[in-house]
């Protein structure tokens, strides 16, 4: 079952950095952006609302007063430039408390406590078929609540993302709650390399690379100075050679 979440905020940009950042999960259902705490109090009276995304200092009622008026309040993550309010943001309950501007990091940071509030085990897993060598292996990825099966071989890339991870293959990506270190250690050494404390990526995958970063699928990523003489090395053993 999908989470509905509520965005009030006055900000139209506000509102529309937190859409982009829900329509990548797949876990979460946007029923409806409001501009005000009165419009908000309208949508909950007529809609089932499980997350509420709630701006603190809006024109008219603050967002705190909205929270105190309802009886059977939705789950609220604040959302508000103003750190003098986060003593009451907590007082009243909230998930989280998200200081703008917001990173799509803090961001999923905050949604990982709602799954956890949800369901005990909502925590990534990521497991793999042995022996991950072989040419049709792959791995597990719980995105959400979902797992997902990912070839390896179509794997272009891995981005950390602090606590998550990216996965990105061809015409999609998948984030999930992972330690690259961890996922760095399932993957077949022959086909991938880690050329920054951030990136993972495949090494048939390449275009095209530099001294300083590596080309794929029209991304350039950076070469970390710390993991250029075994980008080289790999690089070199398939056949590539640095200028």
């Amino acid at each position: 079952m999908k989470i509905r979440a509520l965005i009030v905020d006055d900000e139209p940009h506000a509102i529309a950095v937190l859409e982009k950042y829900l329509s990548q999960l797949n876990q979460i259902e946007l029923v409806g952006k409001c501009v005000d705490a009165i419009q908000a109090f309208q949508i909950l009276q007529q809609k089932p609302v499980d997350l509420m995304f709630l701006d603190i200092k809006m024109p008219g009622i603050k967002g705190t007063d909205l929270l105190r008026s309802l009886k059977n309040p939705p789950k609220v993550i604040f959302t508000t430039a103003y750190s003098e309010y986060a003593l009451e943001g907590f007082e009243l309950n909230a998930v989280d408390y998200l200081m703008k501007p917001i990173s799509f990091e803090r961001f999923l940071r905050a949604v990982d406590k709602i799954y956890q509030l949800n369901e005990h085990n909502s925590k990534a897993i990521i497991t793999h078929e042995s022996p991950v060598s072989d040419h049709e292996a792959f791995i597990y990825l719980k995105v959400d609540r979902k797992t997902i099966k990912v070839n390896v071989n179509d794997i272009l890339w891995i981005e950390s993302l602090r606590d998550y991870v990216k996965v990105v293959v061809k015409d999609q990506e998948y984030i999930t709650r992972q330690k690259i270190s961890m996922l760095e250690e399932m993957l077949p050494e022959n086909k991938f390399v880690r050329i920054h404390r951030s990136f993972i990526v495949a090494l048939p995958k390449i275009d095209s690379f530099y001294s300083y970063s590596i080309e794929i699928a029209g991304h350039e990523l950076p070469i970390g100075r710390n993991y250029k003489q075994d980008v080289q090395k790999k690089l070199k053993a398939e056949r590539l050679q640095f200028d």
